[in-house]
């Protein structure tokens, strides 16, 4: 598990203060004084190139889409198939949030 390898205090620090982020707006606030447009953007294309692979999208059509290079689209189908599942976690939650926010309006 490749997690082992980035434990530490500082990326402790990280992962609570992104836990401890109450809604999508403060997510915005955050993310906009951390990271530069290109990484959010970044970051945001793998969730979106996980979820069209999960759907079955073609490369051809995932590249076309998003932009994702194909190096990229290989690297997120591998940690679709072999990773800690995060991804398809991560997916199940949102999509699961949204279905159930649909269904009670």
């Amino acid at each position: 598990m490749q997690i082992n390898k980035l434990r530490g205090r500082e990326l402790d620090q990280l992962f609570r203060a992104i836990l401890s982020l109450k809604d999508l707006e403060e997510c915005y606030r955050f993310f906009d004084d951390l990271c530069t447009v290109n990484e959010i953007q970044a970051l945001a294309q793998r969730l979106e190139v996980a979820r069209m692979l999960r759907e079955g999208y073609t490369y051809h059509k995932i590249e076309t889409e998003t932009g994702a290079s194909t190096a990229t689209i290989s690297r997120v189908k591998r940690c679709l198939n072999y990773g800690n599942d995060a991804y398809a976690m991560a997916l199940d939650r949102i999509y699961g949030e949204q279905q159930e926010e649909a269904g009670s309006q």
